[in-house]
């Protein structure tokens, strides 16, 4: 098992930058993001330029890894793959088959994305949309190697009421992801908001789980008072629920003992992605960096490579 990070934390620095950070403080691992180059959008980054990747650029960000020791883990496009309107879902689709196809150049078998929803529809259409555009992205991976990842986060910035917008938020459509061919891309902090305990989750699912996010929450028990699981309504602010927030691994609710050590026991050796979303510690690059120092030391320990 090996510690990694995310790098849409940083979207203002170069690949090589992070992978320099990285390799000298405790990190063994990037899941790169891979975005579009669109600046303005919280947590996405284009670390990779998938568009115009070709063999000598693969070659270049093999050597700049191997230099700092670090693998890359998964190539990260999390997007909307079920968005309602069709040109941007193509965009979306189109989009992630560049990403796989940098991952099979990269020699990396892991592209990680959501499924998302259409909001104009029921859950039982999306799921029944989901069973026919996705499994062709799946078989496209297939042929190259690549096996796709899918995020556990609800994405509920993503629906007008705050409903789960990533139809793949709860172990029940764990089993039915299982069906279509995906794998599972498994962050236990979106699980404790809903209720659920992410370690039995974990052990139920672990045979999917084939990368990791390390991301904490901090639940305001009060606050869940007032407002009630759905947060607050009367004056709403996206991805803001006014009684939990995202932090780093270790100042959350979050128990990584037991995480960590269920994975061990089911005999896991990828990587464990730490995924900064800490308001805490945002603002500005280095702050980032100090959370993602906190981070290490919190899970290092955990982990033997």
């Amino acid at each position: 098992m090996r510690l990694g990070l995310l790098t849409a934390c940083l979207p203002g620095a170069s690949l090589d930058e992070v992978a320099v950070w990285a390799g000298s403080h405790g990190y063994r691992a990037l899941e790169v993001a891979a975005w579009p180059d669109r600046p303005g959008r919280d947590w996405e980054a284009t670390h990779l330029e998938v568009e115009s990747m070709d063999e000598a650029g693969a070659d270049r960000v093999r050597s700049l890894l191997a230099r700092h020791d670090l693998r890359l883990s998964a190539v990260a496009y999390y997007e909307n793959n079920l968005h309602e309107d069709p040109a941007t879902r193509e965009a979306v689709h189109e989009h992630l088959r560049r990403c796989i196809d940098a991952a099979q150049m990269l020699g990396c078998g892991l592209v990680g994305t959501f499924v998302g929803r259409d909001v104009s529809l029921t859950v039982r259409e999306n799921l029944q949309l989901a069973e026919a555009v996705l499994p062709p992205l799946v078989d496209y991976a297939g042929d190259r190697g690549v096996r796709l990842v899918i995020e556990n986060c609800p994405m509920e910035g993503w629906h007008p009421d705050g409903y789960p917008a990533n139809l793949a938020y709860s172990p029940e459509l764990w089993t039915w992801l299982t069906s279509l061919g995906l794998y599972l891309n498994y962050d236990p902090s979106h699980l404790v908001w809903l209720g659920i305990d992410p370690v039995p989750a974990l052990a139920a699912h672990v045979d999917r789980v084939l990368h990791v996010q390390a991301k904490d929450i901090e639940v305001d028990r009060a606050a869940r008072n007032q407002f009630g699981i759905f947060g607050q309504v009367v004056e709403p602010q996206a991805w803001v629920s006014g009684w939990w927030r995202y932090r780093i691994p270790g100042l959350g609710d979050v128990d990584w003992r037991r995480i960590i050590d269920t994975l061990y026991q089911a005999g896991y050796d990828g990587v464990v992605s730490v995924e900064h979303e800490d308001p805490v510690w945002s603002g500005d690059p280095e702050r980032v960096r100090q959370g993602l120092v906190v981070a290490e030391r919190t899970l290092s320990p955990m982990i033997v490579a």
